[in-house]
């Protein structure tokens, strides 16, 4: 993997909060990408711990390629897109700063965007815990090819997940959408429009991105919070209906499916309080009747040539089995 242009460059965009156990780590990995033409943009979004000592120290040492950065704080979404706005490279890039990758990730990201002229490349995932063990390897498209004609296989709008983070991104696609702030699940926001203005996606089968989970972290409170997944759908089908896509109807519904179903049923399962599960249920009952999507829909709806159901594990199917036919009381003692 020698011979790929040395004119086209990557930005990486770090976002920093409070991360000290894992910054080093994370830097670690990026400066010493086999890819030379890296710049790495650090964006301490206000932290109160020693985060900014280790940035100090990992820019002193390497100057050519960090460019570090310090704002108020204003959460992921803003941190991101201050550093979009910094970023010179011709593809852009996003590592969470607890987490890390693979010396070659950007190396052959960029490779294969280039050879297939590619506006957008996706890589696997692995979750690993703090001594490196993998835990689960999470496959993003299988049974494809390396490089992908929207047009021709555009049931991947539908099938892939849209983490910001194992993705090499063009430049060109920033040149009018921002990730939203002041929501949770921004990426999938965001990531499916970007897609939506591409023509061709590339993608490797290797497992570069490397996400941390942190067994001394507190378990996030499930809150109202989770309707902004309802909103981020909402928001991906008004760009969907402007789209070059937009005839393609039935991979619109099967991503409503999965995100507006399948993701939001994951995330209401673990909401505690009966006032809030009632009311982001009703929502959810909402949202499934504007959308015309019916029972049969979500029991038939396959993801990647398969059932999506029927490829779950077995508590996660009586979960979906027992809300979806109206169980809740059920549904909530089970949980």
């Amino acid at each position: 993997m020698t011979d790929f242009s040395k004119t086209n460059t990557v930005s990486v965009i770090v976002p920093v909060y409070n991360v000290e156990l894992y910054l080093e780590k994370c830097i670690l990995s990026l400066v010493n990408q086999t890819l030379q033409n890296i710049e790495i943009i650090i964006v301490n979004d206000g932290s109160s711990d020693g985060s900014q000592l280790i940035i100090d120290r990992y820019e002193a040492e390497y100057p050519s390629k960090i460019k570090a950065f310090t704002k108020e704080n204003g959460g992921l979404s803003d941190a991101r897109n201050f550093g979009i706005e910094r970023a010179s490279g011709d593809f852009i890039g996003f590592v969470d700063s607890d987490d890390y990758v693979s010396p070659t990730m950007f190396e052959e990201m960029l490779f294969l965007g280039e050879k297939n002229q590619a506006e957008m490349v996706i890589c696997n995932i692995q979750k690993v815990d703090e001594y490196e063990n993998i835990t689960q390897k999470l496959t993003q498209i299988p049974n494809m090819p390396e490089k992908i004609d929207l047009e021709r296989h555009f049931s991947v709008f539908s099938d892939v997940s849209y983490f910001a983070c194992n993705k090499l991104f063009k430049k060109e696609l920033f040149e009018t959408k921002r990730f939203k702030k002041g929501v949770h699940f921004e990426d999938i926001q965001l990531i499916p429009q970007l897609l939506l203005e591409c023509k061709t996606l590339a993608q490797t089968q290797n497992y570069h991105y490397h996400y941390l989970e942190r067994s001394n972290s507190i378990s996030k409170t499930h809150t109202e919070k989770g309707l902004d997944i309802l909103k981020a759908v909402e928001d991906v089908e008004s760009a969907f209906e402007k789209s070059q896509y937009s005839s393609k109807r039935v991979e619109l519904k099967n991503f409503q499916i999965l995100e507006g179903v399948y993701t939001f049923l994951a995330y209401l399962a673990f909401v505690k309080d009966d006032a809030t599960f009632k009311m982001m249920s009703e929502k959810l009952s909402l949202f499934i009747q504007q959308n015309d999507i019916n029972f049969k829909d979500i029991l038939i709806y396959n993801r990647f040539d398969r059932n999506y159901l029927l490829s779950l594990p077995l508590k996660k199917k009586i979960y979906y089995l027992l809300y979806l036919s109206g169980f809740y009381k059920a549904f909530r003692r089970f949980m």
